[in-house]
């Protein structure tokens, strides 16, 4: 089912859908969801276009963004918010997710500061002016992504080597599954990145 429900106040609107099923109507949402994403417009000025997608499935929303949270917000580890980002704009380029890409390709650029970082990672992470260490994350995130049943001890001793532990290594591991999950999501559904992402990031701020 094709919908051109129009977006929240705030996002932008595009004669293409938000995605292949109907977005639904911000008054129609549970109280939780409805603040969860008006507070989202309210610090981005805009509604990524995930947040209007998943609240078709309340459950699976709240299911989703928890889980989300729980790997991409933790002050815990090691792993900066700039690697949480880096490790799902690598991996969601090798699902080949456009929304995913975009989306925390921005968000990349924010943390980090530097408006090439995500078109570099997302291209080639080899060829990234990143961190040796980095570099290392990256390789065991594709690798997870891609032939995870070849995971061995040379991978974990290869990462104990740059300074990542175990719990580094399950932080790594999770998100690149729990982005393989949505990257699945966003590809089968057509889910549209926001016009807004495109430029976030890529200019000093005014």
């Amino acid at each position: 089912m094709t919908s051109n429900a129009q977006s929240p106040a705030g996002s932008t609107s595009t004669a293409a859908p938000v995605s292949r099923y109907a977005v639904p109507a911000l008054e129609s949402l549970p109280d939780d969801i409805r603040e969860k994403i008006l507070l989202v417009q309210e610090k981005s000025g805009f509604v990524p276009n995930v947040f209007l997608t998943l609240a078709r499935r309340p459950d699976e929303f709240r299911a989703f963004f928890a889980y989300h949270d729980a790997l991409m917000v933790k002050e815990t580890g090691s792993l900066t918010k700039a690697d949480r980002e880096m490790i799902v704009t690598a991996t969601s380029a090798k699902n080949n997710c456009l929304y995913c890409v975009m989306a925390h390709g921005a968000i990349l650029r924010i943390y980090a500061k530097n408006p090439q970082i995500a078109d570099q990672v997302a291209v080639n992470h080899h060829k990234a002016d990143i961190t040796p260490r980095q570099h290392a994350m990256l390789d065991f995130a594709i690798k997870v992504c891609l032939d995870s049943q070849s995971v061995g001890d040379a991978d974990y001793a290869l990462l104990y080597a740059h300074g990542f532990d175990d719990e580094d290594i399950w932080d790594i591991t999770s998100i690149t599954a729990f982005f393989g999950m949505s990257n699945r999501i966003a590809n089968t559904i057509s889910m549209r990145p926001n016009d807004e992402f495109f430029m976030l990031g890529r200019l000093p701020r005014k």
